[in-house]
C-alpha cells in the first residue's frame, strides 16, 4: 500500500511539474512585472514599455534564428558579433550613399553568407558547432574592427533611422517586425516540412537520415536563417542608435540563447518553439529593465544574466528526466 502511494505521489508530482513547466515563462514573466511595478512606478508607464520592447527586439531577432539551430541540436555562438559586423556593413553603405535597398540587402547577405560558411563547416566538416561558431565570434568582430579601424560610424538617413526608431500607429517597427517574424517562423516550424525536418533532426539524427531527410542540408540551412536573423538584428540595432560600433552585440549570443531555453527549448534538440522564444526574450528583457529602474549596478546585472543562463540550462536538465506523454512543439 506505502509503495502504491509513493508510486502515485511520484506521478502526481511529474504531472505538476509538467504543468507548472509548460506556463513557467507565463507564470514568471507576470510575477516579475508585478514585482517591477510594485518597487518602481515607472515601469507600467508607456514610455517605459515602449523602451524595454525596442531593446528586446534585436534580442528576439537573434533568439528567432537561434531557435532554428537549437531544435536540431546544435548552437550558434557567433551571433552577437554579427549583429556587430553586418551594422558596420549597413553603416558603410549608408555612408557611401547607396541607399536604403543596399542597406540593408548587403548585411542580410553577410550574414546569410556567413551562417552558409558555419553550415558546411559543421555538416560536412563533422566540426561541432559550438567550436565553429566560437571561431567565427572572432572572425566576425576582428573584421568590423578592421573595416572600421576600430571607430564608430554615425550619421545615417532617415529612412534607415526609421527601422529602429520608427512608428507605425505609436507602435515601434522593431516590434512589429518581431511579431511578423515570430508568426512567419512559428509556421514555418509547425505547418512545413522544413520544421518538421527540424525536429526530426533533434529527436535522432540517424532516424532522421534514414527517413530520408537530407541532414547536411537542413543543417546548412538553419545556420542561414540564424546569421540572417542577426544581421537583421544588427540593422535594426545600428538604425535605432544611428551609429555602427565593433562592441555592439557583445553577450547578445548568451542572451539569445537563454531566451530560446527559457521559453522551453531543450539544448539537445527536438523540443521548442518560437511563441517559447519570445515569451523568453521578454522575460529577459523585463528583468534587465526592472534592475535598471531600481539603480542596480550594472555589474550585478551581469551577475543575473549569468545566474538566469545557467538556471535556463539547469531546467533543461531537469525538462529531461521528467517523462512527457505530450510532445511540446
Amino acid at each position: 500500500m506505502q509503495t502504491q502511494e509513493w508510486n502515485l505521489s511520484k506521478r502526481l508530482l511529474r504531472c505538476t511539474f509538467v504543468l507548472l513547466d509548460g506556463y513557467s515563462v507565463v507564470i514568471g514573466l507576470v510575477l516579475v512585472s508585478g514585482a517591477m511595478s510594485f518597487l518602481s512606478p515607472v515601469f507600467l508607464t508607456s514610455p517605459n514599455l515602449l523602451s524595454v520592447i525596442r531593446q528586446v527586439s534585436v534580442i528576439g531577432l537573434l533568439a528567432i534564428g537561434e531557435t532554428f539551430v537549437v531544435l536540431t541540436g546544435e548552437i550558434d555562438l557567433s551571433v552577437g558579433s554579427l549583429v556587430a559586423l553586418s551594422g558596420v556593413v549597413a553603416a558603410m553603405a549608408q555612408k557611401a550613399g547607396l541607399g536604403l535597398v543596399p542597406s540593408i540587402v548587403l548585411p542580410l547577405a553577410v550574414g546569410g553568407l556567413t551562417g552558409a560558411i558555419i553550415g558546411v563547416i559543421v555538416a560536412k566538416g563533422k566540426v561541432p558547432s559550438f567550436v565553429v561558431t566560437l571561431g567565427v565570434m572572432g572572425v566576425a568582430r576582428g573584421i568590423a574592427l578592421v573595416l572600421t579601424n576600430g571607430f564608430p560610424i554615425s550619421g545615417f538617413g532617415e529612412n534607415y533611422k526609421w527601422i529602429g526608431g520608427g512608428e507605425v500607429f505609436s507602435i515601434p517597427v522593431p516590434m512589429i517586425l518581431l511579431l511578423i517574424l515570430t508568426v512567419v517562423a512559428a509556421v514555418v516550424l509547425q505547418q512545413t516540412p522544413f520544421g518538421r525536418n527540424l525536429y526530426a533532426l533533434g529527436g535522432s539524427r540517424k532516424a532522421a537520415f534514414y527517413s530520408g531527410i537530407n541532414v547536411d542540408r537542413e543543417l546548412v540551412k538553419v545556420f542561414v536563417l540564424s546569421g540572417t536573423f542577426a544581421a537583421l538584428g544588427g540593422i535594426v540595432l545600428t538604425a535605432r542608435l544611428d551609429a555602427a560600433e565593433t562592441v555592439a552585440g557583445l553577450g547578445y549570443e548568451l542572451s539569445a540563447i537563454a531566451a530560446v531555453v527559457i521559453g522551453g527549448a531543450s539544448l539537445s534538440g527536438g523540443v521548442g518553439s518560437v511563441y517559447g522564444t519570445l515569451l523568453g526574450t521578454l522575460f529577459i528583457g523585463v528583468i534587465a529593465n526592472g534592475l535598471t529602474l531600481l539603480a542596480v549596478s550594472s555589474y550585478w546585472q551581469q551577475v543575473v544574466q549569468g545566474a538566469i543562463i545557467v538556471l535556463a540550462v539547469l531546467l533543461d536538465q531537469l525538462r529531461k528526466r521528467i517523462p512527457r506523454g505530450v510532445s511540446r512543439t
